[in-house]
């Protein structure tokens, strides 16, 4: 038996331009998203404050379109590629005869890091520390077959969803009673919306200490709700879909795939628009008041049904990404997201910098005073600038600057930045 050869990082000419360019689409809808929700303020405004900023006909119709077509698709789609990638490292390890765990703990315990200081240096809504946490449990699912792993995905993304709703709804009525139930809710969210008015008071401050102790404050608040547990048992399950994804080649052999890829576009949207429709139904209804979630035991059910309808349409993006990447006019304007997608962690971080400096008092001061139509137009400038941007670095340059120093640390040795000699430093149109 041959020696194991050394890991090391990949080169230009191994990586996947699908794959790049696909992560690049997926970044560009989670800051979307991300400046939506929470850059903005907006999910810590008072209800009465958010609804006069998306009252008039533009800001109703961009809200809609954001939430049907946006909120949470994109997040499932970058989850899915961490699964994919966590998949390709695998079988490259196989590959070389080696174990995937050293290498790979290392690098989960590095992007731990840089998500810990992303979260107290920047902000709160920091993803890279969960998907490092989360990165763990995939080791246990690396041997498991396919029956196995996708009976964990339908557990992870909706029994446990559904089982922790059911009890945050039923379990203090069974154990108290209805009326000390409902007022220990209510006691709740008079408390979450204490802490949501007090991280807005100090994103809002001209300091830039201040408004970080209150990023800190409330990371520190949302971190033991039950909430976050569902949330991550969806991000947990959309790890092992890419994991299945990148066992059968799906992404890395399209042609072959390409009847597959057809079917899931039209299951996709049978399940994507009467999920997402519904949720859009409901928060409407939410606004016109005839429903309230305190009082519709059915409302428990909700979030199963739209987590139907994100994963739905979530497949219909990369089924429609990868069909009509097969194309040749198509490809050449869909890869040039592929420089954004391979410096993913750097543009990351760095939305995240430009937005506190937009939005905090600090700085602009936009933070819960942009109607939706300009938060999105605001991101899609930012994004816009990003692309040539990622162009111009890594024309220049091996890696983005955040991903050299994931890979640096990973290796435990400074890589090269500057290419080979010879060597091409973008992956060539194909």
């Amino acid at each position: 038996m041959s020696e194991p050869t050394h890991a090391r990082p990949v080169d230009v000419s191994e990586r996947v331009t699908l794959l790049d360019a696909l992560r690049g689409f997926a970044l560009c809808g989670v800051f979307v998203s991300n400046s939506f929700m929470w850059f903005s303020g907006r999910i810590l405004l008072p209800r009465a404050q958010a609804q006069a900023l998306s009252a008039p006909p533009l800001e109703t119709a961009v809200s809609s379109l954001y939430h049907f077509f946006v909120n949470q698709k994109f997040v499932t789609l970058f989850a899915f590629l961490f699964g994919l990638g966590f998949s390709i490292q695998l079988q490259r390890a196989e590959a070389r005869g080696a174990s995937i765990v050293p290498l790979y703990s290392r690098r989960l315990l590095v992007l731990l890091g840089i998500g810990v200081t992303h979260i107290f240096a920047l902000w709160a809504g920091d993803v890279l520390s969960t998907y490092a946490v989360l990165g763990f449990a995939l080791l246990l699912f690396r041997q498991r077959s396919d029956r196995t792993v996708l009976a964990w995905v339908v557990v992870l993304m909706f029994g446990v969803p559904l089982a922790v709703s059911a009890l945050q709804r039923f379990g203090p009525i069974l154990l108290h009673g209805a009326q000390a139930a409902a007022e220990a809710a209510k006691a709740s969210e008079a408390h979450a919306a204490q802490m949501r008015a007090r991280f807005l008071e100090g994103l809002s401050s001209d300091s830039f200490w201040t408004t970080q102790a209150a990023n800190a404050r409330y990371f520190l608040f949302v971190l033991p709700q039950a909430n976050r547990l569902t949330w991550m048992s969806a991000v947990l399950g959309r790890f092992l879909l890419g994991l299945l994804a990148g066992r059968h080649l799906l992404l890395r052999d399209v042609e072959r795939h390409r009847p597959w890829h057809r079917r899931l576009l039209v299951w996709g949207l049978v399940l994507g628009v009467p999920g997402n429709g519904t949720g859009l139904v409901v928060q409407r209804l939410r606004l016109a008041g005839l429903v309230d979630p305190a009082k519709d035991t059915w409302m428990f059910a909700l979030p199963t049904v739209q987590e139907l309808g994100y994963l739905g349409l979530a497949a219909v993006y990369v089924a429609a990404f990868a069909l009509l990447f097969q194309r040749e006019r198509w490809r050449r304007v869909m890869q040039v997201l592929a420089p954004v997608g391979r410096m993913a962690l750097t543009n990351y971080l760095l939305q995240s910098a430009v937005s506190i400096c937009l939005y905090d008092g600090w700085g602009l001061g936009f933070v819960g005073e942009l109607p939706p139509s300009r938060c999105v137009a605001l991101s899609l400038a930012v994004f816009a600038l990003q692309v040539p941007l990622s162009h111009w670095w890594l024309s220049r340059f091996r890696f983005g600057p955040a991903e050299w120093l994931w890979r640096s640390l990973t290796y435990g040795r400074a890589q090269p930045m500057r290419p080979r000699p010879g060597s091409a430093v973008e992956p060539a149109a194909s």
